[in-house]
């Protein structure tokens, strides 16, 4: 059964929460990527609270910006500092004991994850990221690498200031597209079925800003003419190790995140899982559900 609140934290930031399982037991942290919402987690939650599974108190919140959460209107207020600031904040209100078991992450998500796991290590046990690039492979592909540079192209149109605007027309038609052309519904059906596209517009109809607003916000995204400011950007490598045990679950078939994102992912990553999978995209929860979750079991019991 999966519950469903509002939790305001702190810093005056209110996040939409999804959850399953039993308040005091550990704790699994669930976050999501663009143009997504905590629902995707559903049948990982459920999973991992079963008693045979573990019994995990598992949480998915809607980041800032997505579903019911905070919507800030200053594009400043989506940088990774405050996403950060959020989800430490989540984390001390569901896990003040203990560090979670595990933060398991997507996409933006992931990119939260990643600078989380960097600043505060002692808020998590685990990592887990899927299909979401480490900042220093990031970084390194969009400077030297035209495939990269071609595939993140998306990015410089979701910085318009009318790109919500667009991608609302026509029953959102260029949203689906992005589902579509990074390997949705390739068999004709798949998983982007009309119970799930239900489930996208109900998000989508709360507002589109918020989502846009994370890539409007970062740095790093596809040098232009007139905006090269990435190729001078510099990264220390202490702003990019993780200590933790990480798992990277990584669908092969992601057109957006090539597999050069995973190579020299061990010199960030000391204590680094990687598992690839060949017959997945960039939306390989949708897609093969079963398959994340035998993975995460198994790192979870290493």
């Amino acid at each position: 059964m999966i519950e469903t609140w509002l939790q305001p934290l702190p810093h005056g930031i209110t996040l939409s929460c999804r959850a399953a399982g039993e308040r005091g037991r550990p704790v699994l942290l669930f976050l999501h990527g663009f143009p997504e919402a905590a629902f995707v987690w559903d049948e990982l939650l459920e999973h991992f609270a079963q008693p045979a599974n573990g019994g995990y108190r598992c949480v998915a919140p809607n980041l800032r910006g997505y579903e019911k959460s905070s919507a800030p209107t200053d594009v400043a207020a989506y940088r990774a500092k405050h996403l950060v600031q959020d989800i430490a904040a989540l984390i001390a209100i569901e896990s003040p004991q203990a560090p979670l078991a595990c933060l398991i992450a997507h996409d933006w998500g992931g990119a939260v994850a990643w600078n989380l796991a960097n600043q505060m290590p002692q808020l998590s046990a685990r990592l887990a990221i899927i299909n979401s690039p480490h900042p220093g492979t990031f970084l390194r592909e969009l400077k030297t690498n035209p495939k990269q540079q071609a595939a993140s192209a998306y990015m410089n149109f979701l910085i318009r200031p009318d790109a919500e605007q667009l991608l609302a027309e026509d029953d959102y038609r260029r949203l689906w597209a992005f589902f579509l052309g990074m390997g949705a519904g390739q068999d004709g059906v798949g998983w982007l079925t009309d119970e799930v596209k239900a489930r996208y517009r109900t998000v989508w109809d709360q507002g589109l800003t918020g989502g846009c607003n994370y890539y409007r916000a970062s740095p790093l995204r596809p040098p232009r003419a007139e905006d090269p400011a990435v190729r001078a950007i510099e990264l220390p490598h202490e702003m990019l190790t993780i200590s933790l045990p990480t798992l990277v679950l990584w669908g092969m078939g992601d057109t957006a995140l090539p597999p050069e994102l995973i190579e020299g992912l061990d010199a960030y990553i000391p204590r680094l899982t990687l598992e690839t999978v060949a017959d997945a995209t960039h939306w390989i929860v949708h897609e093969q559900p079963q398959r994340v979750i035998s993975s995460l079991q198994r790192f979870l019991q290493t």
